[in-house]
């Protein structure tokens, strides 16, 4: 393992020890943040101590005893100033009889910063830092935003924990599950954006789908019997196997159907399917584990011919009904149009029109455009196709679509007759 896996498999270890002896996350974040910093540099120069976590503990606490002093002298400072006595304030870290130096508090870190009370946008930003050990020009890079503006988001999340008042330790039972319900989601969306980005020049952006595998192999391991976990991580890998032919040599979008199976990821199918099959019987089947065995489908099939569209279709069909979104609608419009023709997956569209949640979403026209083209109504799909890239800021899915519109568009080449004559 590298330093740096190293280091981001002990952050949130970390964060756990501090918050749970100093009782202030919010400090204790920010010191582990520092102790990363001041570790990726003198570890990468004398080498790895001898234990690394024992290690991070010390400085990050030696940070944090440095930063409630300076907090301190502040006060005095202004009380001084304001003609007040200073008050003698004790301050020592709390006891806790319950610590140990091998326990890992990584969930418990986890349901803080994916805790409901925080938006989307900020429950990933606070857990791919705090969970996943990764700066705030790091998270800033991946999603295309200023640093100061992923700073003031983080900073944001941890008032809002601040404020809440939500006690460090895990979740009573009748909050375990929304909590837990959360967090996975949190992942799922951490890793949906690395998968397929939502904007920007580039198809994918691997160090988050790869940093959201991580963090679901570490809930696995914290929690192997919960189906939907494991459903997850399932689907993760069984997603991530086929990233290596989704893009060209110009980092152009190649759709699954174009793929070179051939380069993708066996091992990670191998192991995706092995989970996913254990995780079916055990029930209760949540959306995950549907997600996963429609991956599963894809990847088992050694050409695109050879999928099993009847299959697939079926899966959609339960995962509507367990977790109705309109998105799964518009997949499940697909599948049935590979199975029943594209007038059938057309009809479950212009159902959809009306859904004010898709309104202007540019996965309808594009899945609109497919079908259109399927029917032959070549007219409509370039009108589609072009629709969806004008709603995209995906810039290779744009790119994509647009080139799609364009070989319609074009009139048939000729066929080479030789010396300019035609053939009888």
């Amino acid at each position: 393992m590298s330093a740096e896996d190293l280091l981001r498999e002990l952050a949130p270890q970390v964060v756990g020890v501090l918050t749970r002896r100093f009782r202030d996350f919010d400090a204790a974040e920010d010191a582990v943040q520092e102790a990363l910093l001041a570790a990726a540099t003198q570890w990468r120069d004398e080498g790895l101590p001898s234990n690394p976590r024992g290690w991070l503990v010390q400085v990050a606490s030696r940070r944090m005893i440095e930063q409630v002093r300076s907090e301190q002298a502040r006060r005095r400072r202004e009380e001084l100033a304001a003609n007040q006595v200073p008050v003698d304030r004790q301050w020592a870290p709390a006891a806790d009889d319950d610590e140990s130096p091998d326990r890992d508090d990584t969930l418990i870190v986890l349901f803080m910063c994916c805790h409901p009370a925080l938006s989307p946008a900020s429950a990933i930003a606070l857990t791919l830092r705090s969970v996943g050990g990764l700066t705030t020009t790091e998270i800033a890079r991946a999603f295309l935003v200023p640093e100061a503006t992923m700073a003031q988001r983080i900073s944001r999340a941890k008032q809002r924990i601040r404020t809440s008042g939500i006690p460090f330790g895990m979740p009573g039972h009748d909050d375990w599950a929304p909590r837990l319900e959360a967090a996975l989601h949190v992942l799922y969306l951490i890793f949906t954006e690395g998968s397929t980005s939502s904007g920007g020049p580039h198809v994918q952006r691997v160090e988050l789908s790869k940093e959201a595998i991580r963090l679901a192999r570490a809930v696995h391991e914290l929690l192997p019997d919960d189906s939907e976990v494991t459903g997850l991580l399932a689907l993760m890998l069984l997603t991530d196997a086929r990233s290596p032919a989704r893009t060209g040599p110009g980092g152009e979008l190649i759709p699954l159907a174009e793929q070179d199976r051939d380069l993708w990821d066996g091992n990670a199918i191998a192991e995706g399917v092995a989970l996913i099959t254990a995780a079916l019987p055990k029930g209760p089947v949540g959306p995950y584990q549907v997600q996963a065995a429609v991956a599963a489908v894809h990847d088992e099939a050694a050409t695109v011919e050879e999928t099993d569209w009847p299959q697939i279709l079926a899966l959609y069909g339960v995962l509507e009904r367990i977790s109705p979104t309109p998105v799964v609608s518009l997949n499940r419009a697909v599948a049935a149009a590979m199975v029943h023709g594209p007038a059938v997956g057309l009809d479950i569209l212009r159902a959809l029109e009306s859904d004010r949640r898709l309104a202007g979403n540019h996965h309808l026209y594009a899945a609109r455009a497919h079908l259109l083209e399927m029917a032959g109504d070549f007219g409509a799909a370039i009108e589609s196709y072009r629709a969806a890239a004008n709603r995209t800021t995906s810039l290779p899915e744009r790119h994509y679509l647009t080139i799609r519109a364009a070989k319609l568009a074009a009139p048939p080449t000729p066929t080479p007759t030789g010396h300019g004559t035609q053939t009888p």
